[in-house]
């Protein structure tokens, strides 16, 4: 279901740049906002692991609980081992990254070891790890160049409403300007929205690499979603929010509209209710 979701709202996107491409600058004006974004997402897309790293100040370890039980973890399923690291944050946190399962990382913040149990801990890189094999960092950088692709267009509509232009003779310059305004907002939805949905399929997953038992990251979760709230990690770049398990960013309210993340008692409950696959 979740499948599905991701390659509905993947298609929406798509029809929200078509249809604004077609609006402004035609076909051959969505595919070169298209070319840029994706000119502007590749390079992020394909040094994630090193540019997120550097970010966070991660350190790599090739001992140790983290990179045991992500080494129990592949070799239980038979994945490729990636490259772990520790973070040196007290806000418990994880994340995973890399261009592909051959190139992938994972990583975790100290404060995440020191509030979980190792089955909890299992949860959680599990829950990452599913991310991996499931390239969902590949997904999210071609939703990324898709709306990237929507909002250089809406500025192209903005200057078409201004001066007149646009594809056809007579093109409305309020229906222009309405274009230039909801249809960035429209494509920051769906984007969210895929973000969500990827999250619910990771955490049915990660369920599925421990040994089909879920109750390994509900638990985790409930503890990082209040470590979360009491205390959200300093200095995160906001970019960067959608990789971690737990939203790094207060949140609330109307914000929760465009969060990358479905709410963690949701979560929970959907992993609390899976007592078969």
């Amino acid at each position: 279901m979740n499948t599905l979701r991701t390659v509905f709202f993947m298609t929406l996107l798509t029809l929200v740049l078509v249809g604004i491409g077609g609006a402004v600058g035609g076909s051959g004006g969505a595919f070169f906002a298209l070319v840029i974004a994706a000119a502007m997402n590749l390079g992020s897309y394909w040094f994630s692991d090193k540019i997120v790293i550097k970010m966070y100040k991660g350190k790599e370890v090739n001992s140790g609980l983290l990179y045991e039980v992500v080494q129990e973890l592949c070799q239980r399923n038979n994945l490729v081992m990636p490259k772990v690291y520790i973070l040196p944050q007290s806000t418990p946190n994880a994340f995973a990254t890399g261009r592909n399962p051959s190139h992938a990382v994972v990583a975790a913040t100290e404060g995440l070891m020191q509030i979980l149990s190792r089955e909890e801990l299992m949860g959680v890189m599990a829950h990452e790890m599913s991310h991996v094999k499931h390239r969902d960092i590949l997904i999210g950088s071609i939703a990324a160049t898709i709306a990237g692709a929507v909002s250089w267009m809406a500025h192209m509509a903005q200057w078409a409403a201004i001066f007149g232009g646009g594809d056809e003779e007579g093109s409305n310059p309020i229906a222009l300007f309405a274009m230039a305004i909801f249809a960035p907002m429209a494509a920051m939805l769906v984007q969210m929205a895929i973000s969500r949905s990827r999250e619910y399929e990771a955490d049915r997953g990660g369920a599925r690499l421990c040994g089909n038992n879920p109750h390994y990251l509900a638990s985790a979760l409930r503890k990082l979603e209040a470590a979360n709230q009491s205390a959200p990690m300093p200095k995160v770049n906001e970019a960067t929010a959608h990789m971690f398990i737990v939203n790094p960013l207060r949140g609330g309210g109307f914000k929760n509209l465009f969060s990358t993340h479905p709410p963690v008692e949701e979560r929970v409950r959907r992993l609390e209710s899976m007592t078969s696959f």
